[in-house]
């Protein structure tokens, strides 16, 4: 018998090989999704003003949507006399909550700025008072006292402020550039009810053509690609609008339950509070940030109006969560709060500011969607291993 050639490599020396490979390839793909996270980000801040005005039209498509599907079904309009109705209400709505609500958000805009130095001057002084060790060390980490540091940064602020529009001035070379350039802004967002109108009036099967549009891609990829992109369709949707009716529902009980207990300013922040919601929690921990310490300093408040201020808060939540939530959006995510946490930190951080943290919940969402696919369909196609061939 002629003597087999002796194998390259050892089965632990493969082993080793296959693991180091493997390793390369994962940091391949790690460093691929980085650079794809960076060129997005640079993406969306660069055509911000074309992007953002599209996405607000389609989100507000996705909510007036079943209101379009009734007027057709039920009160057998058109389409398009659907829409034009619909506009006709929303501005009608738009300019009664504009007469009744604006004036009373305005006046206490402007109450709570002027009240701002005095709520902060009694803060300083109840920490200096209360925790002497704290303000000792506040004054020693800042090199002068928190007082001081505050009117320093607010003076610093004032003149970046001033310089910023000086180079504004500059820029734009003259008043009628400056005005040629907030008219690019205006005109650039004032398009949305152009955009909501073709929205709404498109019926068209998009998947269908997305189908057609793949048809270079072989037929099973193909049909997954479909899925994916259907399955990040619907849950943006659903997410929006519920996230958007629940954020409104929680706002007004807010600003209900603030008015009746006496906090000051208590309908702008219910409002303010109950929409920055549509951010998972975002508004729950800047309310506790913020209420709080008024309803302790502002005048007539104490220890009893921070505990019916948090008393609201906790019958809001709770609403929001066992009544609002349910009703509106189900478990359309199925994500735990704690993956909510930190899936809105984390787009926030990727993709930057606050479209990121918006995106935050339907991209997560997306990825786990995609994640149950890979696992179930190709992950076992990669880890089986065929059985050797029976020599006869």
């Amino acid at each position: 018998m002629a003597d087999t050639e002796p194998a390259l490599l050892s089965p632990i020396q493969k082993r080793i090989v296959a693991a180091g490979t493997t390793a390369l390839a994962a940091v391949v793909v790690v460093a691929a999704v980085f650079c794809l996270l960076y060129l997005l980000r640079r993406f969306v801040g660069a055509f911000q003003d074309v992007l953002l005005p599209l996405a607000i039209a389609a989100i507000l498509a996705t909510l007036l949507q079943p209101i379009i599907g009734f007027c057709e079904t039920r009160l057998h309009m058109s389409r398009t006399q659907a829409i034009v109705l619909l506009y006709v209400l929303v501005v009608t709505t738009v300019a009664a909550g504009t007469i009744i609500l604006v004036p009373i958000i305005i006046e206490q805009i402007r109450d709570f700025v002027r009240y701002a130095p005095t709520l902060r001057e009694k803060l300083l002084l109840f920490i200096r008072q209360s925790a002497p060790a704290l303000w000792d060390w506040l004054r020693e980490s800042l090199g002068e006292s928190p007082d001081q540091y505050l009117q320093n940064l607010l003076a610093k602020n004032s003149g970046v402020l001033k310089k910023a529009l000086a180079g504004l001035q500059a820029t734009v070379g003259s008043v009628g550039g400056f005005f040629g350039s907030l008219f690019g802004k205006v005109a650039a967002y004032s398009i949305i009810p152009v955009y909501l109108f073709f929205l709404l009036k498109g019926k068209r099967d998009v998947w269908h053509d997305v189908d057609r549009q793949l048809s270079f891609v072989p037929k099973e990829r193909r049909e997954d690609l479909v899925f994916l992109a259907r399955q990040f369709s619907e849950i943006l949707i659903s997410f929006f609008r519920g996230q958007i009716i629940i954020g409104l529902l929680l706002g007004v009980v807010l600003a209900i339950g603030f008015a009746v207990v006496g906090l000051r300013f208590g309908i702008v922040f219910g409002l303010v509070l109950g929409l920055l919601n549509i951010i998972p929690y975002l508004g729950t921990i800047l309310g506790i940030l913020t209420v709080l310490p008024l309803a302790y300093f502002q005048d007539g408040g104490g220890g009893t109006l921070i505990l019916l201020c948090a008393v609201v808060f906790v019958i809001g939540q709770l609403l929001c969560d066992y009544v609002f939530t349910p009703r509106v959006m189900g478990d359309k995510t199925g994500m735990s709060p704690m993956l909510i946490i930190f899936s809105v930190f984390f787009w926030g951080t990727a993709i930057g500011g606050i479209l990121g943290m918006v995106l935050a919940i339907p991209l997560t969402a997306f990825f786990l969607v995609f994640w149950r696919l890979a696992r179930e369909k190709y992950l076992p196609a990669l880890t089986t291993r065929q059985a050797p061939p029976t020599e006869e």
